[in-house]
């Protein structure tokens, strides 16, 4: 697919369905990323045990932390990328690109560092069980070798989709998805290398993804003929970093409030630890058509108000909506019928029954809410996509700070659930604040690029 027609795609074709031929890859794609950690988690539980399986859950609380990070960084300057797209600069994208690219690549490495040195401090203050230490660090360790390789995923994956093709990151996700899956059956069934096993095989899926990825880049930007780009432009660092940065907080909202609030549920014990985990892992699944919803809506924004064409992007609102309706009416109906089953995938029968409850009364309650949750991610695409970040930022900042201070406050009278009960309430009165800047029609006037 050229990507002249992609463009055409997304700025001329009926809106809602520009947008599902765009977000079903995308969705599909944040599918197979997500199956990075389940797949861990899963065999994991199955091969290696709850205590296992508690470990991998107390560890992804930390590194949820720098994937938001990774990914948050990507989307917000993907932003700019569309803009330039939907106005056909390609000489300014292509430099926006591989500033963007070298930039991260850097960033990685000092937070790769970092991690290395601090992920034991941080596992000692959300309080991790003893029990569960041990192998959370292990798993931790071997995951911040990896980390550049995560960003660069991450990097190239925004670059793709800011373009309008959403098939290539797909394409390369299914094949990192099962050589993840052959090298965990490798290292931690055949090998019995536990835990470390399990980090190895996502270290390598991700390196391998993320260098085909940079070589199928290299050759879909070579065949755009423009005059000869800037390798690297400091120039542009403000103007990436004036949408990095709300969109790395947007997106470290849902992971530094999972890591304030681990410290939470690790205070209720290893079963209620290893069912919220079950739990939160197909709750991971099930929001990741929200957040692929999200991520077109700032797409289509982006690439319309590039192209001038304003009225598109509320006609993209509408159809967002509807999308999100008929797709969690559905997943609502399943999640009441097939929660324990689903679980039972990360718990072997033989767990205890209060790690069963707690992720079945985890994912029936949350389920209810998603259509709010598709609403707030929508609205937050918007906003993001036009450039109005301030906004965008402030209702995700309010986000956080109603989830954690809710569980910390609530845990103590009524236990584990004060958790999950905190969750909707953020999305709502986020989705409310987003929703009100949206209907006063002023992020029309924050376009990013000249």
């Amino acid at each position: 697919m050229s990507l002249t027609k992609v463009k055409t795609d997304m700025v001329n074709s009926n809106p809602l369905k520009a947008i599902l031929l765009f977000v079903i890859p995308m969705m599909l794609g944040n599918l197979f990323q997500q199956f990075y950690n389940v797949v861990d988690s899963a065999i994991v539980g199955k091969f290696v045990g709850m205590s296992a399986l508690a470990s991998v859950g107390a560890s992804y609380s930390v590194t949820a932390v720098f994937i938001a990070v990774a990914s948050g960084g990507s989307m917000g300057c993907a932003v700019i990328i569309s803009q330039y797209f939907g106005a056909c600069d390609y000489n300014k994208m292509k430099t926006c690109i591989s500033t963007f690219i070298i930039t991260f690549l850097a960033i990685s490495v000092f937070l790769a560092v970092l991690g290395a040195f601090s992920g034991d401090t941080i596992l000692s203050f959300i309080k991790t069980p003893e029990s569960s230490f041990k192998g959370a660090s292990e798993y931790l360790r071997i995951y911040f070798y990896g980390l550049p390789f995560l960003f660069m995923y991450n990097v190239l994956s925004a670059v793709f989709n800011s373009m309008g093709d959403s098939r290539t990151p797909l394409t390369l996700l299914l094949f990192s998805s099962v050589l993840n899956i052959f090298m965990d059956l490798y290292f931690v069934v055949s090998l019995n290398m536990g835990i470390s096993g399990a980090a190895w095989a996502t270290l390598i899926a991700q390196g391998t993804s993320a260098i085909i990825s940079f070589l199928i880049l290299i050759k879909k930007l070579s065949s755009y003929k423009t005059p000869e780009f800037h390798i690297y432009n400091p120039q542009l660092l403000p103007k990436m970093a004036s949408m990095a940065i709300p969109s790395i907080l947007q997106q470290s909202i849902i992971s530094i409030g999972t890591l304030l609030v681990q410290s939470v549920i690790n205070s209720f014990g290893e079963s209620v630890l290893a069912g919220y985990t079950a739990g939160n892992k197909i709750h991971l699944l099930l929001s990741v058509f929200a957040l692929s919803m999200g991520n077109a809506s700032s797409t289509f924004t982006a690439q319309n108000i590039g192209a001038k064409k304003y009225d598109r992007v509320g006609e993209g609102y509408i159809a967002g909506h509807k999308i999100v309706l008929a797709v969690y009416t559905f997943v609502l109906i399943a999640v009441f019928i097939f929660a324990r089953n689903a679980l039972s995938i990360f718990l072997d029968e033989s767990a205890d029954e209060v790690a069963f409850s707690t992720g079945i009364s985890f994912l029936r309650f949350i389920c209810v809410f998603y259509y709010m949750f598709g609403f707030k991610t929508i609205t937050d695409g918007v906003l993001k996509g036009s450039g109005d970040v301030f906004v965008f930022t402030l209702s995700n900042l309010i986000n956080l700070s109603i989830r954690v201070s809710f569980a910390f406050i609530f845990a103590p009278v009524i236990g584990a659930c004060a958790v999950w009960y905190a969750v909707p309430a953020g999305w709502s009165v986020n989705y409310i604040i987003g929703f009100l800047r949206y209907r006063s029609g002023k992020w029309k006037s924050k376009k990013v690029i000249n």
